[in-house]
């Protein structure tokens, strides 16, 4: 997205209100604590600013509605502001600068929070802004706040500032829609980083965000109508994603002549993203945006329960336990949610439910969820995971069975492997899925695996852990690769069933052979009593005894049906008079729990099942067998056994005439020590 403002003026602006903090808050708040005061004073100045042209004219209408006695004021008054908010208090934040007293201050600024719209109140009950207010004050350090945030230095309005009365040269230039976002986003790093939390949690980097909207979007450029569609994030943040598709779409349709409408959605569970994302779409101008965010886990407590959405872009906490989440759903064990719970073609039950450590893929459930069966495009899922998603879990646990059903349903489009160190929070590798359930012929059935770790162009200053991006030209590249679906060194193409397998169960049958040295013991191993009658002791003992004079002593089975003992009792002894032995003839229907193994067998292995015993194991263990109760089917991708390239070895030559180099230089050092220790 090209921006109007460059980096340096944002950083400009950023850096001013990051001033604000240190030059007001300092010997008040702990450095932690800062955003409680800067994050929402920033959003309150901005709407201010947008309203300040209008003020005017909305006091004259708020007096005629007063007079007439209408109680519901707010949409007219939001009409006349032009916003879909609005503030009906006598002040405007400047007005406030040149209020005096504590006392007066005070209570003037409390009336002008008051005056805003229910919209706007909301977003201020999320940050707890008034819970700060008395802090400000008892430290008088509440005018100064107010004084920087509205100086002349700096503009958060959309409209320029001038330098001269004329208004032909610009001071400092208007800051758009987007441009407030930016900063809104960067102060949040900066302080998550400054408090050592985590700064990626909420922002995604632009580069990345810019990639998923290309993603979603580019494959389906030619099939667009006039039409209304439907954005949603689950994990929204402040809402940048959602802000960028928006803007994609647009731009892509209009240049095709198209004209469409985008109403983006949007949940999120931490209070103060959530009012800073309110709050961005309120000042785009549509409260019905505003109203479509909403507040919570959308885990446990799914906001938009029955809608379903055409593209949903999303990069959702990972490597986080949902623990809280699972107890609200009823328990892990116990979690009936339509959205992680499925059924196969053949009405094999799939529990879809992760370790309570991890819920990424809870996410990536959720929109499968919402995905759209009934229009031309259906629906396009493009979501960031790390690597667990991909491999994580064994057969029939949650994590592989997600993968099974979302991988047997052929929603799966691409997986594309990013750069590290592409996140301002983590260096690991991060992965973008690529969903759609309404494939093009051509990717119907198949997986395309691209690795863009090497496709990456340096930052000039490391903004976290980030210390590289996607430039335009590399994303336009990735795009190509994509779309084109060429194979190469950087692309591969697999049918689906590449990434499935049977994780089956291989057996061998127990032999035991009978101790004749072994007396059945009284006690246990942990001094318990085998038999609480001594007189059935005895009655064992002697039934073992005439059985092992007579029975024969490897097979078990004879042995034990000499003895004439009952099945519990015979369970009770039997490891005390017997061991394992390979000549030994088998036990009926029991497997020696020693010699089992499991084998990941590929689907791909030609003659599946049968052709991999007869062939991997048969020969060397000729009595296996598979427990078939035990088979188990599994799906992982992994991006290293496709794309994994061996690092050539160093030729021996080259390693001994390196040794012999550094022998030589060596030798006179050594005799300079030697030479320096016997003086």
């Amino acid at each position: 997205m090209e921006d109007d403002m460059d980096n340096q003026e944002y950083n400009s602006i950023v850096s001013f209100i990051w001033g604000i903090a240190d030059d007001c808050l300092r010997d008040v708040y702990v450095r932690g604590k800062y955003r409680d005061v800067i994050l929402p004073m920033t959003v309150i100045r901005r709407l201010d600013a947008m309203l300040e042209e209008t003020k005017s004219a909305v006091l004259e209408m708020k007096e005629q509605l007063d007079v007439a006695k209408i109680d519901n004021q707010w949409p007219a008054l939001c009409n006349v502001a032009g916003q879909a908010f609005c503030n009906a208090s006598p002040f405007l934040l400047k007005d406030l600068t040149s209020r005096g007293k504590k006392q007066t201050l005070e209570a003037d600024f409390k009336a002008y929070l008051d005056g805003f719209s229910p919209n706007v109140q909301e977003i201020l009950d999320k940050f707890k802004f008034r819970d700060q207010i008395k802090t400000m004050v008892d430290a008088d350090i509440l005018g100064s706040v107010i004084d920087k945030f509205t100086s002349s230095d700096i503009n958060l309005s959309p409209e320029p500032v001038y330098k001269d009365a004329e208004k032909t040269i610009i001071k400092l230039p208007g800051l758009d829609n987007h441009g407030m976002g930016t900063i809104f986003e960067e102060l949040i790093r900066r302080f998550n980083e400054d408090n050592n939390e985590e700064a990626g949690e909420h922002w995604t980097p632009r580069d990345v965000v810019e990639l998923m909207a290309d993603l979603a979007f580019y494959p389906v450029q030619d099939k667009l109508k006039d039409a209304t569609y439907s954005c949603y994030d689950g994990a929204c943040g402040t809402g940048g994603m959602l802000t960028v598709a928006q803007d994609r779409l647009l731009r892509l349709a209009k240049s095709r002549g198209k004209k469409v409408s985008i109403h983006l959605f949007g949940q999120e569970i931490n209070p103060e993203t959530y009012a800073i994302c309110k709050a961005d779409m309120l000042l785009k101008g549509d409260g019905e945006e505003a109203e479509h965010i909403t507040y919570g886990s959308t885990l446990s407590l799914d906001g938009n329960p029955s809608r379903q959405f055409d593209f949903m872009l999303s990069n959702p906490p990972y490597g986080k336990s949902w623990k809280t989440d699972a107890d609200k759903l009823g328990g892990k064990d116990e979690i009936l949610d339509l959205r992680f719970n499925a059924y196969t073609d053949d009405g094999e039950e799939l529990k879809m439910i992760p370790r309570s450590s991890d819920g990424q893929l809870l996410f990536l459930l959720n929109n499968v969820a919402k995905m759209k069966t009934d229009t031309e495009l259906g629906s396009r899922i493009i979501e960031v995971h790390n690597g667990s998603s991909l491999f994580t879990g064994d057969a029939g646990t949650g994590e592989s069975n997600a993968r099974r059903y979302m991988i047997e349903r052929d929603l799966v489009e691409a997986i594309i492997a990013l750069p590290d160190n592409m996140f301002y929070n983590t260096g690991i590798g991060t992965f973008i899925w690529v969903l759609s359930n309404h494939k093009e012929e051509r990717r119907k059935g198949k997986i395309q695996l691209i690795d863009a770790t090497k496709m990456k162009s340096p930052l000039r200053k490391n903004m976290g852990k980030k210390n590289c991006e996607f430039t335009a030209d590399i994303r336009k590249e990735i795009i190509r690769i994509f779309l084109t679906m060429e194979e190469s060194e950087v692309s591969k193409i697999f049918d689906n069933r590449e990434f499935g397998y049977w994780n089956v169960t291989v057996d061998r049958p127990l032999r035991l052979r009978i101790l004749l040295d072994r007396e059945v013991p009284a006690e246990n191993e942990k001094g318990k009593l085998l038999f609480r009658k001594s007189s059935e002791l005895a009655e064992v003992r002697s039934a073992v005894k005439a059985a092992m004079e007579t029975a024969p002593l490897d097979d078990w089975d004879a042995f034990a049906k000499a003895t004439k003992l009952k099945k519990g009792q015979l369970k009770k002894i039997r490891p005390f008079i017997t061991k394992t032995d390979p000549e030994a003839k088998e036990v009926a229907g029991e497997a020696d729990p020693e010699l089992r193994d499991t084998e990941h067998i590929p689907f791909q292995y030609e003659g599946g099942i049968d052709a991999f015993l007869k062939k991997e194991v048969l020969p060397y263990a000729p009595d296996a067998y598979v427990d078939e109760d035990k088979t188990r089917i599994g799906y992982e991708l992994s991006f290293t056994k496709y794309f994994y390239k061996p690092v050539k070895l160093r030729d021996m030559k080259d390693i001994l005439a390196s040794l012999a180099k550094l022998e030589k230089e060596s030798d006179g050092v050594m005799d300079e020590i030697m030479e320096g220790l016997t003086e």
